[in-house]
């Protein structure tokens, strides 16, 4: 990925962000939507937008469903704001990076509770009352 494109990705990232906590009036999307990362094709006519939505499925789906209503809207304003000369086409992705980041923060708090229930290291008899 070359320098341009990196940056061309951060700042659709950053512009979405704006456009969809200040401009998008959509009910839908009110719920928490982050836009997580923005891969544009070398020759800048196609991006992926990866978004992250906490919620239920329906939710999710419904918000999938209104960026999809709003794509149209979101590339006339970045055109608007980005002032480049072609804007890429939005398909947005879901991105379940938080969701799997906290299944697996609790396994593992499961795990070290569990591995810390028989372990202590008082002696029976020193503190620590005997089953």
């Amino acid at each position: 990925m070359t320098r341009r494109t990196e940056r061309i990705n951060d700042l659709i990232r950053e512009e979405l962000s704006e456009l969809l906590r200040r401009s998008v009036k959509d009910p839908r999307l009110q719920n928490f939507v982050t836009v997580t990362e923005v891969e544009v094709s070398p020759d800048l006519r196609y991006a992926k937008v990866f978004i992250s939505v906490l919620g239920s499925e329906e939710e999710k789906h419904d918000v999938f469903k209104a960026l999809e209503s709003a794509g149209g809207f979101l590339r006339h304003e970045l055109g608007e704001r980005l002032g480049l000369r072609r804007i890429p086409e939005l398909n947005f992705r879901r991105d379940d990076t938080m969701e799997r980041a906290d299944r697996i923060m609790r396994l593992l708090k499961q795990v070290n509770a569990g591995g810390d229930q028989g372990t202590t290291d008082e002696e029976p008899g020193e503190g620590t009352p005997e089953a």
